[in-house]
């Protein structure tokens, strides 16, 4: 985290230097001396909120990648998917664009009638959620911006269990309510979170209110963990007794594997607020679309998204919309056959971390991660990243960006099996020789 922060403050550092553009005037081009002063004058300052904001690991570690050999390094780090969307989709795109003027114009704020009533019916279907509205949005971080807006102010509390999402921790630290976050742990050898720890936060006490919102990944990012029925049914359960939200980001819905033994769960409530994308099942990374769904009768929070909606991108983006709709028909068995072809990607990961030790490796039941303890005497996860890129062309997450030095994140959707199989082959050798080095 500190490591992270210096870094912000270098990349603020760099931006702060603002380029002046100088009127062509008599004034001006005659007097030398004032337009020398003017630009040796410093820039207004900054955000103190964007300034306590985490630097973007995935800015970092692209840079990284430029810097220690550009396209001959091979990445296991972004989680993004190797596939594109489905011809059902770049064709509804192709006919918007050619037929339809109205995606050139606003569009609904909580996004096409259309679409969200196939998206209704793929919850219902799909994810057994009844009696629920959703809300279009611009990606599932924008999804999360809108909730975290509408539902605490900067002096809530909001529960992330570590490790964390990067960018969700981003989103509170940039909108006041950083100091506030309260981080639970999660268990060293399963990385489910703690409830009896968070069963106590709830309560509160004479010190401090309870948290007004907890936020659950499953299939979890960075661990690639999913939490059984029984724990998210409590965590729920916890947080409405608490008067509190619960919020669950589904991103990785679609991710699971043969060896699963864990099946994601959904549920609805009132208290509950379920986030989806389209990026990573559909490959529709660029296209930005997500969703969010919640209690249908719950009419205060409706108009509280449609707010930050309306503020920040109006309406979800037309042509997008468009796509997603054209994703939804080709849907689950789609999505399965392109998951299906990510086994030999994981295998090959799994098989890659090999040298840091069985016991190191977090048993990953979903999503497109491997999380792994780095072992006694090379515990500097910032080092051991910078080193596979630099030595060894292969680029992975460190996990002090989600909370957790001494850890390291392994994204294996990104490559195709070809290029995957080499990118292991390099994480293995220098693994190996960091190791051996102990």
């Amino acid at each position: 985290m500190a490591a992270a922060r210096t870094a912000m403050r270098m990349m603020l550092g760099t931006m702060g230097t603002a380029t002046r553009v100088r009127g062509v005037s008599a004034a001006a081009s005659s007097s030398s001396s004032s337009s020398s002063s003017s630009s040796s004058s410093p820039s207004p300052s900054l955000s103190d909120r964007i300034r306590a904001t985490d630097a973007p690991v995935i800015v970092a570690t692209k840079k990284l990648i430029a810097e220690g050999g550009g396209d001959a390094v091979l990445s296991l780090a972004q989680g993004v998917v190797h596939w594109t969307p489905p011809r059902a989709a770049t064709e509804a795109a192709a006919r918007a664009l050619s037929d339809n003027p109205a995606v050139h114009a606003y569009g609904a704020c909580e996004g096409l009638p259309e679409l969200r009533g196939a998206i209704k019916r793929k919850l219902l279907e799909e994810n057994g959620l009844a009696n629920v509205d959703v809300m279009v949005t611009t990606g599932a971080n924008q999804a999360f911006m809108n909730v975290v807006l509408s539902v605490a102010d900067s002096s809530d509390r909001i529960v992330l269990f570590v490790p964390y999402y990067f960018n969700h921790l981003m989103a509170l630290q940039m909108t006041e309510g950083g100091p506030r976050v309260t981080l639970g742990a999660c268990d060293a050898a399963t990385m489910l979170p703690d409830l009896d720890w968070l069963e106590r936060e709830l309560a509160g006490g004479a010190a401090s209110k309870p948290p007004k919102a907890v936020v659950i990944v499953t299939p979890n990012n960075p661990t690639g963990v999913i939490v059984p029925k029984e724990m998210l049914e409590r965590a729920a359960a916890l947080c409405e007794s608490a008067n509190a939200w619960l919020v669950v980001d589904n991103t990785y819905e679609n991710f699971t594997y043969a060896d699963t033994e864990v099946k994601p769960t959904f549920l609805a409530s009132r208290n509950v607020i379920n986030i989806f994308s389209f990026s990573k099942c559909y490959g529709m990374m660029g296209w930005r679309m997500g969703y969010l769904s919640y209690d249908a009768a719950n009419a205060e929070l409706a108009q509280s998204l449609l707010k930050v909606q309306d503020t920040i991108p109006i309406c979800p983006t037309q042509i997008s919309q468009h796509v997603a709709l054209g994703a939804l028909e080709a849907g689950a068995p789609w999505i399965a056959d392109r998951v299906k072809l990510l086994e030999t990607n994981r295998s090959r990961a799994v098989a890659a971390l090999a040298p840091l030790g069985q016991d190191n490796a977090i048993k990953s039941e979903g999503a497109i991660y491997l999380w792994a303890k780095l072992p006694e005497g090379m515990t500097d996860d910032e080092r051991v990243v910078e080193r596979l890129v630099k030595e060894f062309q292969v680029c992975i997450i460190p996990g002090s960006s989600c909370g957790a030095p001494g850890y390291v994140r392994v994204a294996f959707a990104n490559l195709t099996e070809e290029k995957c199989a080499e990118a292991c082959e390099r994480l293995h050798r220098g693994l190996t020789a960091m190791v051996k080095e102990i």
